[in-house]
């Protein structure tokens, strides 16, 4: 009720605003969106935030950004990036993706190549919670399939890539769907049933489009695609888990421990390298941890500052209803993605404006983290300079705008997420 008394500054954003011209002005002159990291850009945001407002003292914004950064949802959010990065770190050194993609090669349907790739993808990503680790582990089999089939690497490329958002969208181990449920306060298997219904069209259409587009191919995986079964379990643990709605601290912890168990027992990992493992994980969380504790103060000062009722007055006056609601959150996700071109960080930094327009709308939680999360994934599989087409890109030898018309998953997904807002009766 507070932060409603006070009123609506638009001077208060500028700290955000200094963050997206530094970022992309920097990207633009220097031609690549990676030059400047992230986290120097929030810190020069937040060094801004520090020289507004001088109603209040130096100490009074040091314990409005430490509240801010201490937040229940910020804690716990850091505390699960760091758990499935031990995770990750853990059933990576276990065999655990190697085992994954070939198991899924290995069923690979002889004459449906290309869906096929779509379809492992997903799996893949589902189970791995990491689009790049996706596209880097089957950017290889996709060019090897181009060049057997004679069909056009772009398309071959653009099935990874459409499946690797897929999961990066779902998984119960991303970085993006942790961060779009911290900040949107809902249950990670509620959010995962109503993200699911709604992307579901996207993946069938996009199934359908790749396949008349390669019907006429015939390719069969040569090759031995051996896999453990065992090394795949850590990942049904954590996604069957996941779903069911247990802890998901017990369940990267279960998923951590046998991983470990998996690793040490079939000898890929050194019981003296236990440790080792899940600190290379954590490690991996670090820039992200980071980022979402500065992105925390900064939005905290912001909010202070009048920043938040600002735009929640802008939203009211321009959408007065449910749906209007949630269309301008989508807008907003998409947006704050194509100017940082990293959807975890969009999500961090869209995610305490969305939960503000869902409660003054009643929008149900687990729709605002769906949206938050489906349209950053949409900006981030179509921009040219988004990590994951960046990477396929330099795998393949092929430009980002030569793979992006076959990126039908993303379009879907937003135009499938659309009609659900627009038609949907709840």
């Amino acid at each position: 009720m507070e932060q409603k008394e006070k009123k609506g500054r638009a001077a208060a954003l500028l700290p955000i605003g200094i963050f997206l011209v530094i970022f992309l002005g920097a990207g633009i002159v220097f031609q690549d969106f990676y030059s400047m990291p992230a986290i120097v850009g929030f810190l020069i945001a937040l060094t801004a935030a520090f020289f507004q407002n001088r109603s209040l003292t130096f100490e009074e914004k040091i314990r409005v950004i430490s509240k801010g950064a201490g937040d229940e949802n910020i804690i716990t959010m850091i505390l699960i990036f760091l758990a499935a990065g031990a995770f990750s770190g853990a059933v990576k050194a276990a065999g655990g993706v190697e085992s994954t993609v070939n198991l899924g090669l290995s069923v690979l349907p002889s004459g449906i190549a290309v869906v096929g790739l779509f379809l492992i993808g997903c799996f893949i990503s589902v189970s791995m919670g990491t689009s790049m680790g996706t596209i880097a582990a089957l950017a290889p089999i996709a060019a090897g399939i181009s060049e057997k089939t004679g069909f056009a690497m772009e398309i071959c490329i653009g099935a990874v890539v459409c499946g690797a958002m897929f999961g990066d969208n779902l998984s119960m181990i991303s970085d993006t769907t942790i961060a779009a449920v911290k900040t949107q306060g809902c249950e990670m298997k509620d959010k995962f049933k109503a993200n699911f219904l709604i992307v579901l069209p996207a993946a069938a259409v996009t199934m359908v489009l790749f396949f008349f587009l390669t019907r006429n191919g015939m390719y069969r995986m040569d090759g031995d695609f051996e896999y453990n079964i065992l090394r795949v379990i850590p990942y049904l643990i954590v996604l069957v888990g996941a779903l069911i709605g247990f802890n998901v601290f017990l369940v990267l912890i279960s998923g951590i421990v046998v991983s470990l168990a998996v690793g040490v027992g079939t000898g890929a990992i050194a019981l003296t390298d236990v440790f080792r493992v899940m600190g290379d994980g954590v490690t991996s969380m670090y820039d992200i941890t980071v980022i979402s504790l500065i992105v925390a103060c900064i939005v905290s000062l912001v909010k202070e500052y009048g920043g938040i009722q600002f735009l929640l007055e802008l939203i009211k006056g321009k959408l007065h209803t449910k749906k209007g609601a949630q269309l301008g959150v989508a807008g907003l996700s998409l947006l704050v993605d194509m100017a940082t071109a990293n959807n975890t960080v969009a999500i961090v930094m869209a995610g305490p404006i969305v939960k503000e327009i869902s409660e003054e709308f009643d929008v149900d939680p687990k729709r605002s983290a769906s949206l938050l999360d489906i349209f950053t994934s949409v900006g981030q599989g179509l921009i040219p300079y988004g990590a994951q087409l960046l990477s396929a890109a330099s795998l393949t030898g092929l430009t980002p705008f030569a793979i992006i018309p076959y990126l039908f998953y993303p379009f879907l997904m937003g135009v499938s997420a659309i009609l659900f807002i627009v038609f949907g009766k709840k």
